[in-house]
């Protein structure tokens, strides 16, 4: 008996040394864009280099899918994604998406409103005036989510 506990202790103990190591698996972030949006391409390179998995989608207009997930009009952005039932719209930088993921607030999605130069995917050189990430909610409240 001694020796089969020995035995589970000495196989279980570094499996679950391995299982507490191991990075929890990156949300996967599901990008509507148009084809020829050079910035969009830039975000979802940020977005991967943090370590999601990307999946792209080119269409010819964005807008069905902001509207679709509840972005409001005067929060949109060049494009449109959707990650753990969120949606995000715009250059939301992506310590903003792990911060949204990780606190589940009841919302439906951040928002970089615009094009934001010096936010992910719009880097201007020295050039970074502050900017704000935004929090919209289902009935229409919003509030300001992080300053960058």
């Amino acid at each position: 008996m001694k020796f089969e506990r020995r035995l589970l202790l000495a196989i279980a103990t570094p499996l679950a040394v391995i299982a507490c190591a191991a990075p929890a698996a990156a949300a996967v972030v599901n990008v509507v864009k148009t084809a020829s949006c050079g910035c969009c391409g830039k975000w979802v390179e940020h977005m991967k280099k943090a370590g999601h998995d990307v999946r792209v989608t080119n269409v010819e207009d964005v807008t069905p899918t902001a509207r679709r997930l509840g972005v409001p009009d005067d929060l949109r952005s060049c494009h449109t994604s959707s990650v753990g039932g969120y949606a995000i719209e715009g250059h939301v930088p992506a310590a903003d998406i792990a911060r949204l993921l990780k606190e589940k607030p009841n919302a439906a999605g951040l928002s970089v409103p615009g094009m934001v130069a010096g936010s992910p995917g719009m880097e201007m050189g020295a050039n970074k005036p502050p900017y704000q990430t935004i929090i919209f909610m289902r009935d229409g409240k919003r509030k300001v989510f992080a300053q960058h």
